[in-house]
């Protein structure tokens, strides 16, 4: 079976390492991969090694008659049997590419939201009546998008991007003095591109609600964390000499190592996935997750880490406390988060789910 993929790889190394790998494992199950994206992104060696074939091309604009063109001409030359398109551009792209074409087009969704049935511009990506399937990143979003497509909801499926946690073996904590903290600090990190729906300013209004002498710090990580909003919000805060906004960072698995808990307090169900919780997990630290979205798929309340309600302050201050005055139990919950990885979200799981989507979707091309 030949697959063209098309997707972003630019992202720091650790980002797209479970989708990358994922390719790998499929390539080795004797699957022939080719994937669109741009050649000089740390992980294409990888790639290169496993004998995928790279081409060097990522779709620059929504909507390209030259995008068009050049992605129709490879699916011509290489008679593929599925299209597989992974962000946007991609999509919008890929969908007219394959016009009148026998491949069959794979469409990838990770967040709830923006793909309704209502919705114009939902019709160039995941609506668009070229689109054969959909591949969502978890239940949530598969349930999500199951009520906007039409005809069967079996159009629709659904598959993890996995980890490993062999890839965290030798990952080394973030060294704290470089950010003016000690090991003695009871560390909480949160990862995110600071949009509405992430919760962050709930987040900073849990501090609050804690004991002020703590010794408990937030890193919170991630592009736009200083907006007026959350500078104001920290300015309030008793814990405001230890809320640190450190930007985005390429090292963010480093931070993870060197927290005492994770928390992703998002505060709509728009949250698909969340990698940082995963990778969290796969170290073996505790995550607080809110009642929203993908995470409470894997997530278990009390088990492999805290499952709270959204948009409650109370909460997550009350969540971050049980953590800081048990420390066996927070032991506990990173253990139990560990054993999800291996059990549940494993990158041979995901293989498995993929190859069996790519077969299915053959067959039904027949």
């Amino acid at each position: 079976m030949k697959v063209l993929i098309i997707s972003n790889y630019k992202d720091a190394y650790n980002s797209v390492r479970p989708e990358g790998e994922l390719f790998i494992g499929l390539q080795k199950q004797g699957l022939a991969l080719t994937i669109m994206t741009q050649r000089e992104a740390p992980f294409i060696p990888n790639f290169l090694k496993a004998g995928i074939r790279i081409i060097n091309f990522q779709p620059t604009k929504k909507i390209s008659w030259a995008n068009i063109q050049f992605i129709r001409k490879e699916l011509q030359s290489g008679q593929y049997d599925i299209l597989h398109l992974f962000n946007s551009k991609a999509i919008s792209n890929g969908n007219f590419a394959a016009i009148g074409l026998p491949v069959k087009v794979l469409v990838y969704r990770g967040v709830i939201g923006g793909s309704s049935w209502y919705n114009p511009n939902a019709y160039l990506k995941h609506l668009h009546p070229r689109v054969d399937g959909i591949t969502a990143v978890s239940i949530a979003v598969q349930s999500y998008l199951q009520k906007q497509v039409w005809g069967t909801k079996n159009k629709v499926t659904q598959f993890y991007k996995g980890q490993n946690l062999d890839w965290y073996k030798k990952i080394q904590p973030l060294d704290l003095s470089t950010i003016q903290l000690s090991k003695k600090e009871f560390i909480v990190s949160c990862i995110a591109n600071n949009r509405t729906w992430k919760g962050i300013n709930y987040l900073i209004e849990s501090t609050a609600f804690l004991p002020p002498t703590l010794p408990i710090h937030f890193l919170l990580i991630g592009r736009k964390m200083d907006t007026p909003k959350n500078l104001n919000l920290i300015n309030k805060s008793p814990y405001k000499n230890k809320i640190h906004l450190l930007g985005y960072r390429k090292d963010v698995v480093n931070i993870l190592a060197a927290s005492s808990v994770y928390i992703q307090p998002s505060n709509e169900d728009k949250e698909g996935l969340g990698k940082a919780i995963l990778e969290a997990m796969s170290l073996g630290i505790p995550p607080i997750v809110t009642n929203t979205g993908g995470p409470p798929e894997f997530v278990e309340d009390g088990v492999s880490g805290l499952v709270i309600p959204s948009r409650n302050p109370k909460e997550i201050a009350a969540a971050i406390l049980k953590i800081y005055e048990d420390n066996s139990f927070r032991i506990s919950l990173g253990e139990q988060a560990k054993a999800v990885i291996t059990n549940q979200m494993s990158l041979k799981n995901s293989i498995i789910a993929l190859q069996k989507i790519y077969k299915s979707v053959g067959r039904n091309s027949k």
